[in-house]
């Protein structure tokens, strides 16, 4: 579908103008441990909204329609951030509904209606004073989820490297006119652990770097975040000379994060957790000294002048109630200590604030939703 200038591009051409002022988020100044907090971004603090997430789903999570309410809402809890996991293949122009496939040749032919429901998103951002990020949660080449649904590896092909830098490309100058205080790119979420014969470190750096310049060239001061590498578990130290920022996945440990998740405990094996988290044999195996030790390497990286968020957190409604809200209070406070802000996975599903689905709770009526009042009042303290 040919793309042409429509009323919202208008708008977003202009909204640089209307909020270059506008302050979405403070940095974070406390200490921890003694250790100086992360400044170089704001400690933007909020929710993963999943409306752009699947697009084999037949639900909300392939329509792109973000809601208002949800938008009204956490903005009026006082929050300032909300992170949009995107699948691609969305606003790929082809059969691939049909087919459910995608050819090298289909990089390039973009759907201009799906384009337009980002450019609602990033409107409807700037209109709640919530700062926007865009992430590709499937890139063209990679996806933490079924990556063999691609028709290239983006690690290792030319033509996936192509296609991802175009995809940024467009991004970048589709939204050149909207101001960095409103707007960051997160390049891809949740990449691979290094492994021979599949993605070097080095590979890592030279794709998401790519991007990164393709970005600049249309917005030299637009925040782009790279997440960390296995799994946004690791600081990518090859890539600090360019400065972006990078983000920590709140999941460890995945006993407690992921309890009966099908996805990662795949045989339902994991015992029942407690937190601390405890062997078979009554010793622990993981505590918040251990969490310190997990993100004490993404404090440092802040020590450099790098910006570091955590770009996803949460808990799968399957873990007892107390052990999550424990953990996640644990999780939280160290982030905190850090000057690192956070985006819950999600606002509302089973790992959210809204319609978790947990059994082991009293929920409060909000509206026709079904409120964690308790886990709200966690995140505004946190």
């Amino acid at each position: 579908m040919p793309t042409k200038p429509s009323t919202r591009r208008v708008f977003l051409k202009a909204a640089g103008a209307t909020v270059a002022g506008a302050v979405l988020g403070t940095s974070g100044r406390a200490t921890f441990a003694g250790q100086p907090a992360q400044t170089a971004i704001p400690r933007w603090r909020g929710f993963n909204l999943t409306d752009f997430f699947q697009a084999f789903s037949r639900g909300e999570q392939s329509a792109g329609m973000v809601s208002e309410d949800d938008l009204k809402w956490i903005r009026d809890w006082g929050f300032d951030f909300v992170r949009i996991p995107m699948d691609y293949w969305l606003w790929i122009d082809s059969d691939w509904r049909e087919t459910k496939k995608l050819s090298p040749d289909d990089m390039t032919k973009i759907d201009e209606r799906t384009m337009e429901k980002v450019d609602r998103t990033v409107e409807l951002g700037a209109k709640y004073d919530l700062h926007v990020s865009l992430n590709f949660h499937r890139a063209p080449g990679y996806c933490i989820n079924n990556p063999d649904r691609e028709p290239f590896v983006l690690w290792s092909d030319p033509r996936a490297e192509e296609a991802f830098v175009f995809h940024w490309d467009l991004f970048a100058k589709r939204y050149q006119g909207v101001s960095a205080k409103q707007l960051s790119f997160n390049l891809v979420n949740e990449a691979p652990g290094v492994r021979e014969g599949y993605m070097s470190a080095e590979d890592y750096r030279r794709v998401m770097t790519r991007a990164t310049e393709a970005i600049r060239k249309h917005t030299p001061d637009r925040t782009i975040i790279i997440d960390g590498l296995s799994v946004g578990n690791k600081v990518v130290d090859n890539i600090i000379p360019t400065g972006v920022a990078q983000s920590v996945h709140a999941y460890t440990p995945a006993g407690i994060s992921h309890y009966h998740a099908s996805w990662v405990d795949k045989n339902m094996s994991f015992p029942t957790p407690t937190w601390p988290l405890l062997n078979k044999n009554g010793s622990v195996k993981c505590d918040r000294a251990t969490l310190e030790a997990h993100y004490a390497p993404w404090a440092e990286l802040a020590k450099k002048g790098i910006g570091v968020h955590c770009g996803e957190a949460g808990c799968y409604n399957k873990t007892p109630y107390e052990v999550f809200h424990a953990w996640l209070s644990d999780v939280l406070d160290i982030l905190k200590g850090h000057g690192i802000g956070y985006a819950l996975w999600n606002f509302r599903g089973s790992f959210g604030l809204l319609d978790s689905g947990r059994a082991d709770i009293e929920y409060e009526d909000w509206h026709g939703h079904k409120l964690d009042r308790r886990l709200l009042t966690l995140l505004q303290k946190s």
